[in-house]
Order: C-alpha cells, then sequence, then structure tokens
C-alpha cells in the first residue's frame, strides 16, 4: 500500500472505496486531488486490506442483506476458485468435487435453490452425473477461473430488481469494464501447481492468465481482453461401499427354504454368529460391497473474455461483451472391491436404535469373485454468453438501461466412447470376506482357498462393461429494461423500474450400452499379460487409525484402452451395441432425453425513500415484482402397441421398438413482495430490517414431460412414472434483522438472525391414468364369458379364450387386448407440491484492522436450525431439507510494505446430503462435518513484480460420508496438499 501526502479522514477514505466497489472493484483508484486543495487525502490502495474495505462499504450501503467480495489487484482475486472464495461470506458452505469448490450452500438451502447471475444477467447451467441425464439447475463454479472476476456478491434477501430462481440467495458475478477505469492497465500472471494427490500427473502444471483495459479517444472508446489457461493433474484416493440394505431388527434372511423372503437380510453362520444382535425396537443395516478407487484426472481450463465500451457522449454508453469458458475434465480410474451375498455371515453389531455392523463377515462355498474394474471418463463443460448493454441518462432525473443476451452452457462426452465408460474383470479367489468398519477408513479383509499362491493375471476375466453417453444443454436467451428516475428534494430518493422476457431451454439426454456378465466372458487368459501390473492399496492413502496391516494388499491395473479393445474384438456383438458397432462403446441413440422450454415475463416497480427520523439517517425501499412462466416438457418415452397375456397372473406391454416424444405443459405466475428498511440508530451503527418472497423452481426431471410404464403389469392394472410440468416453484418468505457497527477503517461486527418459511417442497404421490389407452386382455367381453361358461381361476380362463379366440394371439400363443376390452389402467407416480419446512438461525461477523500495523482478522459463523430433522430409526419415506449445516470461517492476514499473508481456516458441520441411497432405497446419506486450511503469501519485488506461494488444504484432510449410522460408509476420499508458486507482472 502506498500513500501519499493527506490529512486523513475515514469519510474522504470510504467515499473513495465506494467509487471503487460500485463501478469496478478491480481497479484500485488513480490518485486525485480537489480543484482548489492542498491537503486533501489522496489514497492509492491495493492489496487485502482494500479489498476488505470495498467490500465492507458494498454491505454497508446495499438494500436488504448483502455480502460481496472485490478482487485484492486486477487479476488478483483472493482464491483460485470461485467457490473457495464465496465459503469465506458468512452463512456461505461449498460441496466439493476433486478437491475443488463446485457448488454452495447458502443459508442451509442447496446448490439447487441459489441462482448465479454474471453483471446481472441470468446465466444457464449445465452438469453431467455418472449414471443418469442431469436435472440440476445449479452453477458449477469449477468452470469458471477467478483471475478475470472482479467482484462477487450475494444478495441474501430478495429484491424486486433481482431475477428469480434464488430462494437461498442469487450471486451476482462482476467483470471488468474498460471506461469504468480509464487509462491503459494490464497484468500477466504465470502459475506452476504442485499437486501431491497425483501419483502419475507431471510434478509441476502450468497456469497462465492475462488481463488487459485500455481506453482510446479521449476516453469515448474502451477494450478490455482477460484470457486463463489453467492445467491441473491430480489424483485421489477412494473407499466406498454399494450402498446398504436397512430392515427391521426383529427380521431375519432369506429362507432358502422356500418361507418369508428378505434378501439383504442376516443369515447366521454357525451357532452364536452375532454379538450384540440387533433387537426388536431397533433397525439394522447391512453393506452390499466394500472396496476402493484410485483415480487420476487432467483438468484443462480456459477462459476469456472481452468487453467493448463505446460512449460518444456523457449521457450515452454502450457495452458489447462476449464471455467464453472451457473445462476440460479426464479422469481414470481403478478399482477393487468385493460384493457381499448375503448368505452365511458373522458380525459385531454396534448399539441401537440404528445398528450398523461393526465387523461384518461372509463365508462362500464356492470361491467368490475379486472384482476389479477400470474405467475412463472424459467430458467438457463450454459456457458462451454474447450480451449489449446500452446506459442512457436521458434526463437529470432519468436514467434507463437496455440489456439483451444470448447464453449457453452445454456438457457432453469429450471421448469417442462416451462420457462415463467402465470396464469390470475379476478372479474367483474369496474364500471368506469381512469387512472391518470400526475405523474411519473400513477395511477389506480377504481370507483366501487353501493353497492359493497369489491373484494371477492369467485367471483375469472381464465380467461386465458401461459405456454412458450423458449430454445437458442449458440455452437462455433474455432482454431487460430497467429504468430509474430520481426526485428532486423529496422523500421518495427513487423509484426502479423494468420489465424483461426471457427463454430458457433445456435439454438432457441420457444412453447406456451396459452388459453384465458376472461369470465372466469368455476363457481366462483371453486378455493379453502384458495389460496388466500388480499394485497395492496400502500406500494409496495416509489414513492414521485404519489398520492398514489387514488392507487387501495386492489388486491388478491395466491399460483401460487395450482391454477395451481386445474385449470388443473377442466379446463385441452381445446384443446391446453402441455406435462402433460392438458392445463396447456409447451409443447415440438415447434411453432418455428430456427437453423443457420455459418462457418468462417479468415486471417489477421498486419506491426508494431516504430521510431522517428524529436525527436519525433511514433508508426504505419497498418494492414489488410480478412473473409469469410458461413451462411446454418434452421427454422421449417408449411406445406399445398392445398388451399379452403371458402367464397366469402376468401381462407384458408389447413394444413396438419404436420411441416418441410425449409434450406436457403447466403455467404458473408469482407476485413478490421485498421491503428493506435500515437507519443509523446512533453513529456507525446500523439496523437493518427486510421482509422477502423468493423463489426457486423445479428441478428439470420432476417438470418432464415423459410418461412411462414398467413393463410387466396385473390383472388390476400397472404401475408408471411422469413428470409434472404444472408443478409450482418452491416459495419461501424472508425475514431478516440485523446490526451492524462500523467502528473503525476496513473493521465492523455484526449480528443477524434470519429466517425463512419454505413451501411447496416436491414429494410424490399416485394417481390413476389410462396411459397408452391400451386394451386389458382380462378386462373385456371374452374374459365374461369364460367366467359364464363356468371356467375357474385364470389357468381355466385363458385356456377357454385361447381355444375359442385363437386369432386374438400373438406369435408366442399369448393373449392380446383386442377392442372392446376395457381400457388398462396404471397408478403413476408423480411428483406434486407436498412438503413445508421452516429454517431459522443466526449469522455473526467480525472484520477486524489492526490500525496501520499491516496485521488484521475475519472471523464469521452461521447458526443454522429447522424443523425437520431425518429419523434414522425410520424406514419409511421422509421429507428433509438437504445442505442445512452451520459454518464458520477464521482468516488472519497481513498486508504491508509489499509483503502480504493470509491463513485461512473454513469449517462446515454435517449435513444431509441425500434421502435416497445408491441402490434406490430409503437411506439417508450424510456427509460428516470437514475443514480445511489454506494459505498464501506474496511479495512485491519491484513496483510491477509479485511473487506468490499459495497452500491449500495443508492438513491434508479427507471428505467422508455414511448412512444411518457413523459406522456405515458411503465413502471416502484423500485428495492431498495442493501448492501454487508463481508470479505477476503489473504493467
Amino acid at each position: 500500500m502506498r500513500y501519499n501526502k493527506f490529512n486523513k479522514t475515514r469519510l474522504a477514505t470510504s467515499l473513495s472505496l465506494i467509487l471503487g466497489a460500485t463501478i469496478s472493484p478491480a481497479f484500485a483508484q488513480e490518485p486525485a486531488q480537489a480543484q482548489g486543495a492542498e491537503d486533501v487525502e489522496v489514497i492509492q490502495v491495493s492489496g487485502i486490506r482494500s479489498s476488505l474495505i470495498r467490500a465492507m462499504d458494498v454491505k454497508r450501503d446495499s438494500k436488504g442483506v448483502v455480502d460481496a467480495i472485490t478482487a485484492e489487484d486486477m487479476g488478483k482475486f483472493p482464491d483460485t476458485n470461485l467457490a473457495e472464495s464465496l465459503q469465506r461470506i458468512t452463512g456461505v458452505s461449498i460441496d466439493r468435487s476433486n478437491g475443488e469448490g463446485s457448488k454452495v450452500t447458502v443459508r442451509g438451502l442447496g446448490p439447487d435453490y441459489n441462482l448465479v447471475t454474471l453483471n446481472g444477467r441470468q446465466m444457464p447451467a449445465s452438469s453431467l452425473e455418472a449414471t443418469v441425464a442431469s436435472s440440476s439447475r445449479s452453477f458449477d463454479f469449477a468452470n469458471l477461473a477467478s483471475e478475470g472476476i472482479s467482484g462477487v456478491e450475494v444478495y441474501k434477501t430478495g429484491r424486486a430488481d433481482v431475477p428469480t430462481g434464488g430462494m437461498g440467495s442469487t450471486i451476482n458475478i462482476l467483470t471488468t469494464k474498460p471506461l469504468n477505469a480509464p487509462g491503459m492497465k494490464a497484468t500477466f500472471g504465470v502459475k506452476g501447481v504442485i499437486d501431491q494427490s497425483s501419483d502419475e500427473g507431471d510434478s509441476i502444471t502450468p497456469e497462465f492468465s492475462g488481463l488487459y483495459s485500455n481506453t482510446f479517444a479521449d476516453d469515448k472508446f474502451g477494450v478490455a481482453i482477460s484470457g486463463s489457461y489453467q492445467e491441473r493433474q491430480s489424483g485421489n484416493a477412494q473407499a466406498t461401499s454399494g450402498g446398504w440394505r436397512t430392515f427391521p431388527g426383529d427380521i431375519n434372511g432369506w429362507d432358502w427354504g422356500g418361507g418369508k423372503a428378505e434378501w439383504g437380510g442376516l443369515i447366521p453362520d454357525g451357532d452364536d454368529a452375532y454379538q450384540n444382535y440387533p433387537t426388536a425396537d431397533d433397525v439394522y443395516s447391512v453393506p452390499q460391497s466394500l472396496g476402493y478407487a484410485f483415480h487420476e484426472v487432467k483438468r484443462t481450463r480456459t477462459n476469456g473474455q472481452l468487453v467493448l465500451q463505446y460512449r460518444p457522449v456523457d449521457t450515452l454508453t454502450t457495452t458489447l461483451d462476449y464471455t467464453y469458458s472451457k473445462n476440460e475434465v479426464d479422469d481414470r480410474y481403478h478399482d477393487v472391491s468385493a460384493w457381499f451375498n448375503f448368505g452365511p455371515s458373522t458380525g459385531i453389531f454396534s448399539d441401537g436404535p440404528a445398528v450398523a455392523p461393526i465387523i461384518y463377515s461372509e463365508a462362500f462355498a464356492d470361491p467368490g469373485d475379486l472384482a476389479m474394474g477400470a474405467g475412463k471418463f472424459a467430458t467438457v463443460n463450454e459456457n458462451k454468453s454474447l450480451g449489449l448493454n446500452i446506459e442512457w441518462q436521458a434526463t437529470d432525473n432519468l436514467q434507463l438501461e437496455l440489456d439483451v443476451h444470448d447464453s449457453s452452457a452445454e456438457s457432453k462426452p469429450d471421448s469417442p466412447f462416451g462420457s462415463n465408460n467402465t470396464i469390470g474383470m475379476a478372479t474367483w479367489v474369496r474364500d471368506v470376506t469381512t469387512g472391518h468398519f470400526d475405523t474411519p477408513l473400513p477395511v477389506l479383509e480377504i481370507a483366501y482357498p487353501d493353497g492359493f499362491n497369489g491373484i494371477q493375471a492369467e485367471d483375469m476375466r472381464v465380467t461386465g462393461s458401461s459405456f454412458r453417453n450423458s449430454q445437458m444443454r442449458s440455452d437462455i436467451t433474455q432482454a431487460q429494461i430497467k429504468g430509474t428516475y430520481v426526485f428532486d428534494e423529496s422523500i421518495v430518493k427513487s423509484i426502479d423500474f423494468g420489465v424483461s422476457t426471457s427463454e430458457v431451454k433445456n435439454r438432457s439426454a441420457y444412453s447406456n450400452v451396459q452388459q453384465d456378465n458376472w461369470g465372466g466372458l469368455g476363457e481366462a487368459g483371453d486378455i493379453d499379460l502384458s495389460a496388466f501390473s500388480l499394485d497395492s492399496i496400502g500406500h494409496h492413502f495416509d489414513m492414521g487409525g485404519s489398520d492398514s496391516s489387514l488392507l487387501l494388499q495386492q489388486y491388478f491395473r491395466w491399460d483401460f484402452d487395450t482391454v477395451r479393445a481386445i474385449a470388443a474384438e473377442k466379446y463385441g456383438n452381445l446384443g446391446q451395441t453402441g455406435d462402433c458397432g460392438n458392445s463396447f462403446c456409447s451409443s447415440s441413440v438415447m434411453t432418455t432425453d428430456r427437453r423443457t422450454t420455459e418462457e418468462q415475463l417479468a415486471a417489477y416497480a421498486q419506491v426508494n425513500f431516504e430521510g431522517e427520523w428524529g436525527d436519525k439517517p433511514y433508508n426504505l425501499s419497498v418494492g414489488v415484482r410480478y412473473e409469469k412462466t410458461d413451462v411446454t416438457s418434452r421427454a422421449l418415452v417408449p411406445t406399445y402397441s398392445n398388451i399379452a397375456w403371458a402367464g397366469d397372473n402376468e401381462f407384458n406391454l408389447v413394444a413396438t421398438g419404436d420411441q416418441e416424444f410425449t409434450e406436457l405443459s403447466g403455467d404458473y405466475s408469482n407476485v413478490l413482495p421485498s421491503i428493506d428498511f435500515d437507519i443509523e440508530v446512533i453513529d456507525d451503527v446500523v439496523m437493518r430490517a427486510s421482509v422477502s418472497k423468493t423463489i426457486a423452481r423445479p428441478s428439470y426431471a420432476d417438470i418432464q414431460g415423459g410418461q412411462t410404464v414398467d413393463a410387466l403389469i396385473r390383472i388390476d392394472g400397472g404401475t408408471g412414472q411422469r413428470g409434472n410440468p404444472g408443478l409450482k416453484p418452491l416459495e419461501s418468505t424472508n425475514f431478516d434483522l440485523s446490526l451492524e457497527w462500523y467502528y473503525d477503517e476496513g473493521s465492523y461486527a455484526s449480528v443477524g438472525y434470519f429466517k425463512k418459511d419454505t413451501k411447496n417442497f416436491v414429494g410424490r404421490t399416485t394417481v390413476e391414468e389410462t396411459t397408452f389407452n391400451l386394451p386389458h386382455p382380462a378386462q373385456g367381453a371374452r374374459y365374461a364369458e369364460a367366467v359364464a361358461a363356468g371356467a375357474v381361476g385364470n389357468t381355466a380362463i385363458r385356456e377357454y379364450i385361447k381355444q375359442n379366440y385363437p386369432e386374438t394371439l400373438d406369435a408366442n400363443g399369448f393373449i392380446l387386448g383386442v377392442t372392446g376390452d376395457a381400457i388398462a389402467t396404471f397408478d403413476i407416480t408423480i411428483p406434486v407440491n407436498q412438503d413445508d419446512a421452516k429454517l431459522d438461525g443466526f449469522e455473526l461477523a467480525v472484520q477486524h484492522l489492526f490500525g496501520e500495523s499491516g496485521f488484521g482478522f475475519i472471523a464469521n459463523a452461521t447458526f443454522v436450525d429447522g424443523d425437520f430433522d431425518y429419523d434414522n430409526s425410520s424406514l419409511g419415506e421422509q421429507f428433509a431439507l438437504l445442505g442445512m449445516s452451520d459454518s464458520y470461517n477464521l482468516i488472519g492476514f497481513y498486508d504491508k510494505d509489499g509483503l502480504q499473508a493470509r491463513i485461512a481456516y473454513n469449517w462446515r458441520d454435517k449435513f444431509l446430503s441425500n434421502t435416497v441411497n445408491g441402490q434406490g432405497l430409503q437411506n439417508p446419506t450424510y456427509v460428516e462435518d470437514y475443514g480445511q486450511w489454506d494459505a498464501n503469501v506474496s511479495y512485491q519485488l519491484t513496483e510491477n513484480l509479485t511473487l506468490f506461494v499459495e497452500g491449500l488444504n495443508l492438513t491434508d484432510e479427507y471428505t467422508r460420508s455414511h448412512e444411518r449410522n457413523s459406522l456405515q460408509l458411503v465413502n471416502l476420499t484423500q485428495t492431498g496438499r495442493r501448492f501454487n508458486i508463481g508470479a505477476r507482472y503489473n504493467f
């Protein structure tokens, strides 16, 4: 930080910095002196201190509850990832993917309930899931580099002029505009990334970034261009289970004699097989599998933005901008696992009421398979946005703004074989399989048959494969007209108004070419032995407290491409083929294809008052937003021509072999009021109160137009599923009250209370429909005639119809429905608005600068509570709000004389992430509490050159999730530490 001579006043400092925060937070302000004054404060600030002051001023001067982060200098956002910066904000928590921040939760409401905008524009979002077509609306911050970002604003309360869709918050990303900071400014950065999590990647990978901004023709024309290129090679080690099966404590296992069948229950292997057996009042769970996976990931991220501005006269400014981002992810993995078959077992169990095994062991009559898989995931996410903005100061009092943009987000495979490709192999060597679940990292113990001399490559056989093709694309075209009219000498300061129209198109599609051949394909030795190499599990994990001596020491890794090519040649045509003509590549023939169009029309008005209550200055804003949404949703479904009576009480749908789109529609409208009030109750102490109503839209899967039915039906009808475009949006009524004390330059303390009354959460119900209008062969005149003729029971009735109506039989001798038969009914499960919930919480924050010493700290915490706890001892379907958790942040820093240092600790408590597990069963998944230390140090070597080093996850923490009991591992992932070393040059 450099100071010119001045007489210091805090007011002058704040006014200078407010301009930087509200116009272009990336740029430090140029020194300037007021005309005719000599001892006037002139300050040029940069670094951590200036960033925090600007962000504080945004918070203080905003309507409602707003928090912000601004760049320390041009091209220098506080963290390398936007989500990781956002988590420093009070009330914001993040989800991580491969050790990087990915999606955000705000005040207990998860990623799908938060809207992301770019310079105030509603942005599309796309993402891929491994096994299904994604239906999420949440934005993935991993797609954006932070170098081109000047600031981020988080609106925690609703405002009339803010686009809808963020029930939890609206997060606005800000980029640079050259005319807001005239003159030439440029920066170039180079960074080397050292990721200790990778076993196979380069020891250091490059990152480059550059920004250039300049104005010409007496500052009438401006150009800003930014770009970044980043490579990261990383790895992670995971322990996983295939999900858990849960039963009441009085349910035993499968009765092999033909009695009550509960597959997945407990079958004792001899007397006293179990210790601490579950009681009738408990529920207990058993694991489907236990295994380990090791990933090597290469991520290449390219970002760029071009901004052109023209201001021919002072009252007119036009801005044309184009933003582009591309994120390519290549993931190679190997795994080893053992499935439990729920046969005779022994075990030691925990106490109830949600009982889980501490040790669980199964013996096999014949050796079981030791499964080893390999996969290649290759995806690319691409985002594009082209926008035009025109600002016109029509009169001294009236300002108008036109903004239009066309934006897209697309996620798709980046491989000729598909987005997610897996091949499984196995060798049959398991005699006794034991899972030890009493440590954070569960241990798989294998006992081999007598005389076993180790696993052999020549015994390996292909057991299955899956080649998935997932795609998602979202497009938004939007036009907005905004205006502000400012009054002269009136208690009404201004009126804001606007109207907007937008069209949001979303498509998510999916296909899967899958083969399950658990007994193995071909013969042992079919695969070239040179493709295999031995590896051990133990060296991939650094987990104190786990008994590594019990870890399976060896498994085979192999080259995926080699094995795929051999398998395609030897076993390629297995009945389900992909685009390459065999079973070992993906297919472009989609089995799931959802296409939704949402047309939105909105209008808003907001009146802003400014005055004094007694001698206390206050601001009051009262606004309302009206929005109407029309939904048209189409989905691809298989079609059927008839129903065939195949067995006594078994009726099969007769497929045509074709697919067609079915279309459904819906609409809704919302009136969303907002009131924001703040008053400076004493000098520098602001009390703030807000009431608002906000919405979030249902997932694309819930509003899909498809209606599908299950292939096997009964005499009284069938079952099926469909979407519901008529769903209302999720709605929240928000109450906020806060007290903020701005007691010194860059220093403040605040306490806030928030409450959200939410409704319209989506549940499921069943309706009766005559889907596809198919005649039921057991509900017509032929059936009635057979009964009248004395036929008793379905067997006799079927024989009567076959003998008397042979022309109604198909080639297999099954009875078909005919005209005159009653139309079959189906119990169709559909999503409906069903559940309401309440949550509230407190936010505490302190930011303090220790005078001119250079030292400072930030501490904040959020405590969230709700009325929807999940009951782990209940087996029924339950509603619960996902993502709700407490969190806190501690940040200490030093910024003086060219030296900057910062250390940050972020912690998030345990939260519920899902209510259905990987097997589709009603089991909750909890993500355990997680804390991470990050640090960075930089030194300004010369006026233009700065050197820096950054460290992330310094203590090598791992993430872990479980089901009803902490012993029930779902996933444990260890990623390792990451260091960045680099330099930045400012011109």
